[in-house]
């Protein structure tokens, strides 16, 4: 059954680990589509981008062209058309400066550059990241006209930028938990990455290891900025899953590991109650040849001083049959016992006349029965009987050898109910299921094997019930005993 129900778990388990790795593959494969389709939109903004910057160039080359034709003197056409170029220019920052640096004209600066007489320094390195054109005239010395990129092509820019910057560190820390590095072209130097241990990313020898394990897992993703150039994003399934995939392996060392301690405390428990049968067993043989031996001994020592006492010699003669009756009751222990039809009252009454003449004169023993006096039921005698004398004999010490034992006989229609009650110290109701265990005892030398035998006895044998019906501390206890007619 152990091994069904492992096998069983494991199964299931196993079952879930797969289901559990197809949902994240097709998350992985979710995301990946989706990476790739963003990166088909970044492309498209990126060729928008080119675009607008060709049309721009184009833009200020005519704008150039537009000056050069207005201030070339030698024209004598319709300088109309040129005229409206240059006016309707209001977003492209124009300089036009002499060999020299020296500004000789402007348009379209921001405030606090249009003071600047002289082209050098932070604005000269913003009007130079394109190439200026060069305005010859006839009768002048060659000028240049610098130019930058428009406002709102600037905005756009930036835009740009920070929408693919956005993007990396999104795709870096994704929602999938999915384990990510963005590199350059070669592969070599990481741009951003996600989901992996920050202070071992640091070492470039266990950088390159993660690329190369994502390259075999899944072909990397790529991607072409303005700023970066070409970039490619590798990547592979979660550690979650990794794990994952190891749990049923764990699964089984954990049950096996579970398996072995739970053999080992059994078999310490089993010792220790077989160590505690045994010993047990000994202490209640001791005890139950004790009672008769002692009164054998009693009745000799009569007899001697006075022969002719035949009182004693009938008494002897009860010990004896005592004897005879523990020794079969220890040989039927471990065999399957006969139950045979016998009187109840009249078992319990002889019980009950043996154990009064050999218990202090302070106990009270009250046998209240049906008024028939016979209830015929299946029963080992010898056995049964001991249970009551092991009730009646435990009601002694719990009263101190000073109380009142009453058993009471109900015959109903299925079952017989006795109830064995007393005036002694009483029981914790913690304790009433675990005084029927073996080695449970409140006496100081006690064993605590006599209750042990006589649910044994009970419920195993008659196949009966044995419990503690009630129990009040400093009042008294009282067993019950059904049996089946």
């Amino acid at each position: 059954m152990a091994l069904i129900i492992i096998s069983a778990s494991i199964f299931y388990t196993n079952i879930l680990v797969n289901r559990f790795a197809d949902e994240e593959r097709t998350r992985i494969r979710v995301w990946a589509e989706t990476v790739q389709r963003r990166v088909q939109m970044i492309d498209y903004n990126e060729n928008f981008y080119s675009q607008i910057s060709k049309q721009e160039r184009e833009r200020v080359e005519l704008l150039a062209k537009a000056y050069r034709r207005l201030l070339d003197g030698t024209t004598d056409e319709d300088l109309t058309f040129f005229v409206e170029i240059i006016r309707n220019n209001n977003s492209i920052p124009v300089i036009i400066a002499d060999e020299t640096g020296q500004i000789l004209m402007s348009k379209n600066l921001l405030p606090g550059e249009d003071t600047i007489r002289q082209l050098q320094g932070e604005l000269l390195k913003q009007f130079t990241v394109y190439d200026p054109i060069s305005i010859q005239y006839s009768f002048r010395s060659k000028e240049m006209l610098y130019y930058r990129e428009s406002r709102v092509f600037s905005d756009l820019k930036r835009v740009l930028d920070d929408l693919v910057s956005s993007f990396l560190a999104e795709v870096a820390s994704n929602a999938s938990s999915v384990p990510v590095i963005i590199t350059d072209s070669s592969s070599v130097k990481v741009i951003q990455y996600g989901n992996i241990d920050e202070k071992k990313m640091q070492d470039s020898l266990y950088a390159q290891e993660q690329i190369a394990l994502m390259a075999s897992e899944n072909a990397p993703i790529e991607l072409n900025f303005l700023n970066y150039g070409k970039t490619l994003i590798y990547y592979k399934s979660s550690e979650l899953l990794h794990q994952m995939q190891f749990f049923p392996i764990v699964q089984i060392l954990i049950i096996a590991l579970f398996l072995l301690i739970a053999y080992l405390l059994f078999s310490y428990a089993r010792r220790s109650e077989q160590n505690q049968v045994w010993a047990g067993m000994a202490k209640e043989t001791a005890h139950q040849i004790g009672t008769p031996l002692s009164s054998l001994i009693a009745w000799i020592e009569l007899l001697k001083m006075n022969p002719n006492q035949i009182e004693g010699i009938d008494e002897m003669e009860k010990d004896v049959q005592r004897l005879e009756l523990i020794t079969k009751r220890f040989s039927k222990i471990g065999s399957p016992p006969i139950l045979e039809p016998a009187n109840l009252i009249a078992e319990i009454e002889e019980t009950i006349d043996y154990l009064r003449v050999r218990s202090s004169k302070k106990v009270e023993y009250q046998l209240i029965a049906p008024v028939s006096g016979t209830v015929i039921i299946p029963l080992n005698v010898s056995l049964f009987m001991w249970v009551i004398e092991n009730l009646c004999k435990n009601a002694i010490d719990a009263m101190g050898g000073s109380g009142k034992i009453k058993i009471v006989i109900k015959d109903e229609a299925d079952v017989v109910k006795i109830d064995v009650s007393d005036t002694g110290k009483g029981i914790q109701k913690a304790d009433f299921q675990t005084i029927f265990n073996p080695g449970f005892t409140s006496k100081k030398r006690g064993w605590g094997l006599g209750l042990t035998l006589a649910q044994r006895i009970v419920r195993e044998y008659h196949k009966g019930k044995i419990y503690v019906k009630s129990s009040t501390i400093g009042e008294g206890t009282t067993f019950r005993i059904v049996l089946n007619k």
